[in-house]
This record gives C-alpha cells, sequence and structure tokens, in this order.
C-alpha cells in the first residue's frame, strides 16, 4: 500500500480505501445523508398510514429508519463475512415496496408487513450469497440497460421536489425560485471552486438553500416538537404477524428489488471506480440488501435497499472512499439514537433536495450511456436496449397495460419499469443470437466487394 494511502490526505477521496483527515471527511459523508433523508423516512410515512399505526408507533419506527439506514450502510462499506458489497453503496427504506405494503398493511395490519418483510429478506439475502451460480447470466448490455432506467425514473422524483414536493401549491413562484437558487449556487460552487472542493458542490447547494429558505420562511420546524435529547431505537415495536400470502407477494418484489440493487452497485462501481463490479461485490450487496432488511424488520421498518439518489452523487463527484461515505452512515446512526438529529435534517425544504438532485439522476442517466458504449453498441445490444427501455418506461404510463395480470402483479408491474426493463433484456440476451452483429458485418463486406468489383468492370 502505498504512503499516500497510509497517510490521512484529502485526495484519498477518490480511492476506496486510502485514509482521509475526519474533519474533511464530514462534510462529504453528510452529503450523502442530505441528499436521501427524506425519501427514506417518506414510505414509512405512507404505509404507516395505511396500516392506521398510532403517532406514537410511527414515530418510533421514524426514528428506528434512519439508525437502520446507517446500519446498512456501515455494513455495504465494510462486509460482515460475505454480507455487504466494499463499495460506496449507500441504504435507505426503499420506495419500491410502498404499493404492495400499503395494500397488506391496510388489508392485514401493519404486523402483516414485518412478517412479510423478515422472510422475505432472508430469502433474497441467501440468493445473493448464491449470486456466483446465476450471475453469469446479467451481461454489460442487460446492466447498462437497468441503470439508464433507474436514471430516467428518477427525474421525476427530482422535478416533484424541485416544485415543492407533495403540496397543494405545487409548482408555485416560491417552489421554482427556492430550487432554481440552490440548484445555480450548485453550479456556481462546481465552476468557480478549486481541487477536491468541487466535490461540496452539493453540500453548498443544499446550505445556501436552506438559508435563502429560511429567510423565505419555507423551513417548517414542528418536526421538533416533543423530540427526547437520546431514545434507544425500540425493537418490536409491532410484533411480526406470518401471512404466506403477504409472505409469497413481497418475496417477488424483493425479486424486483434486486435488479434495482443489482444496477445500483453496478452503476456505482463503473461511476466511482472505473470497473464493472466482481460477482463478490455483486453477491454481497444483495446479501446486505436481504440480511438488512430482515433486521430492519425486527425494529417495524421497511426493506432497506441501495439508494440511487446517492449512487447519482457519486457519479456526479466521483468521491468512493468508503471511511469518508462512512461518517455519513454513522450520521445516520446518530440522527436514529439522538432525534434532535434527524428532526433537523427532515426540515429540508424539498425544493432545496430537488435543486440538488435534478443534476444528480442525470449523471446516473450519463452513467448508463458510459456503461452502454463499453459494452458495445452494435446492432443487437442497441435492440436489447431499445426495447427493453420502449416497453419498460413507455408501458408503466398506462397502469391499464397490465390488467391481464392479478391485481397484486399487475400493480407492482406498473409501478416498477426497472424491473420490466431487467426482465425484457435479461430475455432478449438470452434468445438473440450472438452472432447478429457478425452477420451482418460479412454481408456488409460481401456488399462492398460486389459494388467494388462493378466499379472496376
Amino acid at each position: 500500500m502505498s504512503n499516500s494511502k497510509r497517510e490521512a490526505s484529502i485526495e484519498n477521496i477518490y480511492t476506496l480505501d486510502g485514509n482521509v483527515p475526519l474533519g474533511e471527511a464530514i462534510p462529504f459523508g453528510l452529503q450523502h445523508v442530505l441528499a436521501m433523508f427524506v425519501s427514506n423516512v417518506a414510505p414509512i410515512v405512507i404505509v404507516a398510514l395505511s396500516g392506521k399505526l398510532d403517532q406514537a408507533t410511527t414515530t418510533a419506527i421514524l426514528q428506528n429508519c434512519m439508525f437502520i439506514a446507517g446500519i446498512g450502510t456501515l455494513i455495504q462499506l465494510f462486509p460482515i463475512w460475505k454480507v455487504g458489497s466494499g463499495l460506496p453503496v449507500v441504504m435507505g427504506v426503499s420506495f419500491t415496496f410502498v404499493a404492495i405494503l400499503s395494500y397488506i398493511a391496510a388489508t392485514y395490519g401493519y404486523g402483516t408487513v414485518v412478517g412479510a418483510v423478515m422472510v422475505g429478506g432472508l430469502i433474497e439475502g441467501t440468493l445473493g450469497l448464491l449470486a456466483k451460480y446465476w450471475r453469469h447470466f446479467i451481461s454489460p448490455v442487460v446492466s447498462a440497460s437497468v441503470v439508464l432506467t433507474i436514471g430516467f425514473s428518477l427525474l421525476g422524483v427530482g422535478a416533484r421536489s424541485f416544485g415543492g414536493g407533495y403540496v397543494a401549491d405545487f409548482g408555485s413562484g416560491k417552489y421554482m425560485l427556492l430550487g432554481t437558487i440552490t440548484l445555480v449556487s450548485l453550479l456556481v460552487w462546481q465552476v468557480l471552486a478549486k481541487g477536491f472542493k468541487k466535490q461540496l458542490a452539493i453540500l453548498f447547494g443544499l446550505i445556501v438553500g436552506y438559508i435563502v429558505a429560511l429567510f423565505m420562511g419555507m423551513v417548517d420546524f414542528s418536526a421538533f416538537q416533543g423530540v427526547s435529547i437520546f431514545s434507544l431505537p425500540k425493537v418490536l415495536p409491532v410484533k411480526p404477524v406470518f401471512n404466506l400470502s403477504a409472505i409469497v407477494s413481497v418475496t417477488l418484489v424483493f425479486l424486483v428489488s434486486a435488479t434495482e440493487t443489482i444496477g445500483d452497485t453496478t452503476a456505482c462501481c463503473v461511476a466511482g471506480v472505473g470497473r464493472q463490479p466482481t460477482t463478490k461485490e455483486i453477491s454481497g450487496s444483495l446479501a446486505c440488501d436481504g440480511y438488512a432488511s430482515s433486521l430492519a424488520s425486527v425494529f417495524g421498518v421497511l426493506p432497506v435497499t441501495s439508494f440511487s439518489q446517492n449512487v447519482g452523487l457519486v457519479a456526479m463527484t466521483k468521491v468512493v472512499n468508503r471511511k469518508t461515505i462512512a461518517t455519513g452512515g454513522l450520521a445516520l446512526v446518530l440522527a436514529g439514537l439522538f432525534p434532535p438529529i434527524g428532526a433537523f435534517f427532515n426540515t429540508l425544504p424539498q425544493p432545496v433536495l430537488g435543486g440538488c438532485t435534478v443534476i444528480m439522476f442525470g449523471q446516473i442517466i450519463v452513467s448508463g450511456i458510459g456503461m452502454l458504449e463499453r459494452a458495445g453498441i452494435n446492432q443487437r445490444n442497441s435492440l436489447i436496449t431499445a426495447l427493453a427501455l420502449s416497453i419498460g418506461l413507455g408501458f408503466t404510463q398506462f397502469a391499464d397495460l397490465f390488467g391481464i395480470f392479478p391485481p397484486l402483479l399487475a400493480e407492482e408491474l406498473a409501478n416498477n419499469c426497472v424491473a420490466i426493463v431487467f426482465i425484457i433484456s435479461l430475455l432478449l440476451d438470452l434468445v438473440l443470437p450472438k452472432n447478429m452483429e457478425v452477420k451482418t458485418s460479412i454481408k456488409a463486406k460481401s456488399g462492398d466487394a460486389k459494388e467494388a468489383t462493378g466499379t472496376v468492370n
């Protein structure tokens, strides 16, 4: 190992394992927490409302979700046995499960959600450990198609935040102004800052946006009401109930979520480290997804998976140092132990987040394009990507197209373009002949020869 990696240096933020001075590492880690905080807690609020949980129980689960997201992130960064990728993957509560878990919570109660997540997570984690037996089926063009879809699917999330989130006056002038100020300040920092400081553009944009929001009276401090200084995470705030139908349904969604994790892990590795992830890294990432989700259920939390928002941050900044990003994971753990910290993060206005995420999500698309280029933009790969994106992104605009499927499956497919793109691209990659381009080239050369012959004669 080189001296630069053994000694603490800010230059090591671009390496996985170098040492970075703690004071300089913390701002880069906090960027990751700020980028994902609101999206981490929102799914729990939605499902808790569907399950008619009381306010005290919901508050306890929200506290637990920050703690678990931090623990999951630390395991991804620093694997335990074969669980964890060792890559700069940040974990958070997944929106992928919201539709099915809201239905289960409303129909059977929140306890059934807990039981289904507990079992489904164990199944995904075990499949992750066995990835070496099936990983070879996922070729570079399939991974590129999935990463592109993740980027495209998040564009609406960024736009929604930019316009104010889920509010009655969405898109009003004050939200658009705040989002624009945040975005412009980010870009100005990116242009004027020198060296490694350029990579703090997101944090700078968030700070400027927050300060402006304070002067505009758009920061809601109600999250601090009744908050205690310190509180341990509550184990089993809701007792698990095991329902076979719910378990099967949630396990299927875990398989869908696994495709996103593969895409996130691949994009994170390609964009940040400059290479494809190894089978061991994919296996560890999926195992962490599954087993961390089962652990989350013990605390009443919904499944935690890799966060695409943070993949965009890695793609934009190229900061991949595990110890640096671990400071963000530790901040999440502290937010779960000290509720005022979590309450502060929760005051971040949506337009401020939107001003930063619109560019981060675009970076995921750019990473996907780069992956497709490395896979080879030939006739076969172009056909696979074009058809998978057309069906995945196009058909999900019209939920009625999935009416032939059972209701739960139809709803899940209609709301998950990533899963459809994965399935279509995988099937096409398996059935289309590998030598399509070779045959085309031979015909082209034959035609060229005839044309040349005709010219000579």
